[in-house]
């Protein structure tokens, strides 16, 4: 009961970190900033959930919640929608494509969203491209010399991370640093450490930045991190129960 992840669906592992499901009681689950986007059956309705940049709170009924979460600047390429257009969002998925199958898994949405030849706009790179910009922004490169690295001016990185992630490479870049922070919280790696680890200045540093992105201090977040999910690709602390 709670929070857990599962291996992403065979089909879909090239575009998908995981599976997910929180049920139980009913109780308030908060949602941490991770760079990515999730297809989510909640309350009978498929729903997209946009990228987010700070903390929010969803309430939970007796139903649980289930959900596909996509790699970073996956899902806004399947969609044909950029993801700053659904920033700190949640949008039915009905709104923003027509002609999905109804009543359909989720797996069965995701694979139909991929039948669909992307937009330049939302799929400026290739997957492996993608990937390579997500994983030099998560390291704590600067965002300049990964602009240079893909052979474009900082600005052009700009405006197509924007499209892609839903908001600018160095605010990806923070919310990677702090995905990283919160997966080894939760291995209880000691707070110093951590700051050290993935590029804090110090420990007050690091407090500061868990308060403003996850809208609850450093402690109450430790609390929570034995719920937190377990990513494939990245570390992400996406799902505590409040």
């Amino acid at each position: 009961m709670g929070y857990r992840e599962f291996s992403p669906p065979a089909a879909l592992r090239e575009l998908v970190e995981c599976a997910w499901v929180v049920d139980g009681p009913p109780e308030p689950v908060r949602v941490l900033p991770d760079g990515c986007m999730d297809l989510i059956r909640m309350d009978g309705h498929v729903m997209v959930a946009g990228p987010d940049t700070t903390a929010s709170v969803s309430q939970r009924g007796g139903e649980p919640f289930v959900g596909l979460r996509f790699h970073p600047g996956v899902l806004p390429r399947l969609l044909g929608v950029p993801a700053s257009e659904l920033r700190d969002d949640r949008v039915a998925l009905a709104e923003l494509r027509s002609g999905l199958p109804r009543r359909a898994s989720l797996t069965a949405l995701a694979v139909a969203l991929t039948s669909t030849e992307p937009r330049p706009e939302t799929a400026p790179w290739s997957l492996s491209l993608l990937g390579h910009v997500t994983n030099r922004l998560a390291a704590g490169a600067a965002v300049a010399s990964v602009a240079r690295e893909i052979g474009w001016s900082s600005r052009t990185m700009q405006r197509h991370c924007t499209s892609v992630y839903g908001y600018g490479p160095a605010t990806l870049r923070r919310i990677l640093r702090f995905r990283r922070a919160v997966l080894l919280l939760g291995e209880g790696v000691p707070r110093t450490e951590v700051a050290s680890h993935v590029g804090y200045a110090d420990q007050p540093h690091l407090h500061r930045e868990v308060r403003d992105l996850a809208g609850v201090p450093l402690a109450s977040l430790r609390q929570d991190s034995s719920t937190a999910n377990r990513s494939t690709q990245l570390p992400s602390g996406s799902a505590t129960v409040a």
